[in-house]
């Protein structure tokens, strides 16, 4: 029967590896999540009835109704401003679902008795539930800064990193001391300090993490979520969870380091330099924001040979996208080539940008990432830069004294003409002014950017 069910769940694996693969495209990302989706369900039933849990159908039954009605509520209701925020979310119920688990595991080989926890077991408990506890309210406190609730910016005040030093030291001695001596009630004290440290943890490492960084966060948590299910999976000794969580977890930091890198970042200087806290520049800005008209706008649009769009978080809070690619073939229909350029952290999580296009059905093939598109970008006509702040914000190359300096951007300061649809003259996530929106060759949009997007291709259908 066992050889049966390891069986089962190498077809499991092998269905999460696949459907992975399939994320790398817009065109197969759906098809992939399904195939992966379709791994979990195979190695759930086989787990379910290798375990012959039949006392505890009516539990199981009610949590998988329960889970999944809150799942489809969620998946119809959220937009796509508020995916960030789910993600995190679904980050943190990950991490607490793995607590729990080694939680659990631990009371009841406690109770057992008789050597019952060695010294892996009672190790890989520890991890579990550490890990699972940062995972956790680190994810809750980052949905509360993307959804505006807790406000973006970076929270520093003075000793931080030596308090976080000393609570990351207290769970490391901690988990020394339940190691020495793992069956006496003084060590089940201790862990449930343990717990209370790591979800102290999970708050006082993500408070110091600025907005400009949050993506580099959800995708990281990401990763932690997977490190905990396989550190639960060997806390249960089931070998599909080991695996999933292992796939997961190393995605996401793969995913992390790729995204650190596009934002010339380290990880510790990420998670430790307290990003973000700064919210002006360090030198004064020159000129001012000059507005324009749509008509305005049309006429420098229908004469343009190359057009890019360049879309940021308020194109998701428009829901301007499906405009934003009608626009896009009447520019086409009028002999003009378009493109759109991607920023590795445009949004509030990787990738935010490309589902977004991918909804309104935008050729995978005119996506172009940054690095493509800026040698290119001085021969560029016009710039239509939708909602997007700190990825266009040459202050990031110029001013030392500001919080995005050293990023790479996408550098629409270099296109002939620059248009940035905006709602009105705020800053960007980081909390600093676009020093783009000042130059000569930009001219502001101001208004609802699927508003604005529409009264174009209003003007361009007219004419």
């Amino acid at each position: 029967m066992e050889i049966l069910v390891n069986i089962f769940y190498i077809v499991s694996s092998i269905l999460f590896i696949y459907g992975i693969k399939m994320l790398g495209s817009a065109d197969t990302a759906r098809r992939g999540n399904q195939i992966s989706a379709l791994g979990m369900l195979v190695a759930v039933v086989v787990t379910l009835l290798n375990r012959q849990l039949f006392d505890s159908w009516v539990w199981i039954a009610a949590g998988i109704a329960i889970g999944g009605l809150i799942g489809a509520v969620a998946a119809q209701r959220v937009q796509m401003t508020g995916m960030p925020e789910l993600v995190a979310l679904f980050n943190g119920s990950g991490g607490l679902g793995s607590l729990l688990v080694g939680w659990a595991e631990y009371n009841r080989l406690f109770n057992l008795g008789d050597g019952a926890l060695d010294t892996f077991t009672i190790i890989v408990i520890y991890l579990t539930i550490l890990i699972g506890g940062v995972t956790f309210t680190g994810s809750v406190y980052a949905w509360g800064k993307l959804s505006g609730k807790l406000g973006g910016a970076a929270k520093l005040f003075e000793g931080q990193k030596k308090l976080n030093a000393a609570i990351a030291g207290v769970i490391l001695l901690l988990g020394i001391l339940i190691v020495i001596l793992p069956t006496s009630m003084l060590t089940y004290a201790l862990l449930l300090l343990g717990i209370v440290a790591a979800l102290v943890l999970g708050v006082a490492g993500v408070m110091p993490i600025g907005g400009g960084d949050m993506p580099v966060v959800i995708s990281l948590l990401n990763s932690f979520s997977g490190l905990a299910a396989a550190a639960a999976g060997f806390v249960i000794q089931n070998n599909v969870l080991i695996v999933a969580g292992c796939l997961v977890g190393t995605s996401g930091l793969l995913l992390t380091i790729i995204m650190c890198k596009a934002m010339n970042r380290t990880l510790w200087s990420v998670l430790f330099s307290g990003f973000g806290a700064t919210t002006q520049t360090a030198g004064e800005i020159e000129g001012e924001m000059k507005p324009s008209s749509v008509e305005d706008a049309y006429y420098v649009l229908e004469a343009a040979q190359n057009v890019v769009f360049i879309p940021g978080y308020g194109m998701a809070v428009a829901q301007a996208q499906h405009a934003v690619k009608e626009l896009g073939e009447i520019l086409e229909n009028n002999g003009t080539e378009v493109r759109y350029v991607i920023h590795p952290v445009a949004g509030r999580m990787p990738g935010h940008m490309n589902v977004l296009l991918a909804e309104a059905d935008v050729p995978y093939e005119q996506l172009v990432e940054m690095d493509d598109a800026n040698p290119t970008m001085d021969q560029v006509d016009v710039a239509i830069v939708i909602g997007a702040n700190d990825v266009v914000n040459p202050a990031a190359l110029t001013e030392e004294g500001s919080p995005i300096y050293g990023m790479p951007i996408i550098k629409a300061y270099e296109a002939r003409t620059v248009y940035a649809l905006k709602r009105g003259q705020g800053a960007g996530f980081s909390g600093i002014p676009n020093t783009l929106f000042f130059r000569e060759n930009t001219r502001m949009l101001y208004g609802d950017a699927k508003a604005t997007i529409n009264e174009l291709i209003a003007q361009f259908k007219d004419s």
